[in-house]
């Protein structure tokens, strides 16, 4: 099977996880371009999860399996929902690639709200949009010194160093020909609200990166390689970005959860947030016009991948019409940014 050497791995699992019953099966249940997921069922019917980074590696600080085993390890500990990480491999004669295992967590990943609401009763849909946010300010209330974390990153110069790293990686793969992209990032590096808090951030917290139960509660976060010590406002704005339905016209590539009967209205979800956590919101139009800058440099290097062929055949299935996508981001972001530059004027 691509990406995992079924005697090696097994022999290793045998070595590390005393419970498991050879033979195991593997079933590959989460691939593509991102990291590459398996299930793992053993002889006595238990199910374990591995994780390894993608056959085509294009990001060098993108697919950190060190980084997702030591936050979600930390923050086993924590009433953050998370799977327990068994053990982590960083023998490449195993499986080509760092790995680790974690436990099965039961529940659904549901790309979008549509999905989600057409799969549960309405009263779920209702708890899990409360329970997004919820599970999002325990996250950004553990103290990282805490569990162990104190040293896992910078505290401070989030935003700063998100918008040289994303300008960057955009830069390398885009087309000289889209403009927008420089200016703006010029724009928001200038406008850089005070960081209020350091905390443990996601980095691409979504409803498609979380595991829901029948109850519509947050079973476990999933998805820890951008993880680092940062802004939480700028994990809020990537939820509330994740948040809208797009415009008719423009597909979404499985980012937004709609606005439909049973999920909570973005401001009821930010003031919602606001209240559980005490930060202040007063900049969030920042951070949202941030957020959808960012998503125009991350779906600039997915349309580069695709066009490289990294993405194998029908790895375009399900992407955005690439031009109306990267207009739509960068008219929202500098609609966020100019109400933004408003509201500041008029404090």
């Amino acid at each position: 099977m691509d990406g995992i050497d079924e005697t090696a791995v097994s022999q290793w699992l045998a070595a590390r996880l005393p419970e498991c019953d050879l033979p195991v099966s593997f079933e590959l249940i989460a691939g593509g371009h991102s990291n590459l997921t398996f299930q793992i069922r053993d002889a006595g019917g238990r199910s374990y999860v591995l994780r390894r980074p993608p056959l085509a590696e294009v990001l060098s600080s993108a697919h950190d399996m060190t980084r997702e085993h030591t936050v979600m390890s930390a923050l086993g500990s924590t009433s953050v929902p998370v799977p327990h990480v068994f053990a982590a491999c960083d023998d490449l004669a195993v499986a080509g690639a760092p790995f680790y295992v974690m436990s099965f967590v039961s529940g659904a990943v549901y790309p979008d709200q549509r999905t989600l609401s057409a799969a549960l009763p309405l009263e779920s849909t209702v708890r899990a949009s409360r329970d997004l946010v919820e599970v999002l300010a325990a996250l950004h209330a553990v103290d990282p010194q805490s569990v162990g974390l104190a040293g896992f990153a910078r505290p401070d110069g989030y935003i700063e160093r998100q918008l040289r790293t994303w300008l960057r990686q955009y830069s390398a793969t885009a087309d000289p020909s889209v403009s927008g992209v420089g200016a703006l990032h010029d724009r928001l590096a200038a406008r850089v609200p005070v960081q209020q808090r350091s905390s443990i951030t996601h980095g691409d917290y979504r409803l498609g990166n979380t595991m829901i139960g029948e109850d519509g509660m947050v079973g476990a976060i999933l998805d820890w390689e951008l993880a680092t010590l940062g802004d939480p406002l700028a994990d809020l704005g990537w939820l509330l970005v994740t948040w809208r339905q797009a415009a008719d016209d423009v597909q979404s590539a499985g980012h937004d959860l709609g606005l439909s009967t049973g999920f909570l209205e973005e401001d009821s979800a930010a003031g919602h947030y606001a209240r559980l956590t005490g930060l202040d919101l007063s900049d969030l139009e920042f951070y949202l016009a941030f957020n959808y800058w960012r998503w125009a440099c991350i779906m600039q290097g997915v349309h580069h991948r695709y066009l490289a062929g990294a993405m194998g055949e029908g790895g375009a299935a399900g992407l955005p019409d690439f031009p109306s996508m990267l207009g739509w981001q960068l008219a929202q972001s500098q609609e966020h940014l100019d109400a933004h530059e408003e509201k500041r004027t008029a404090r």
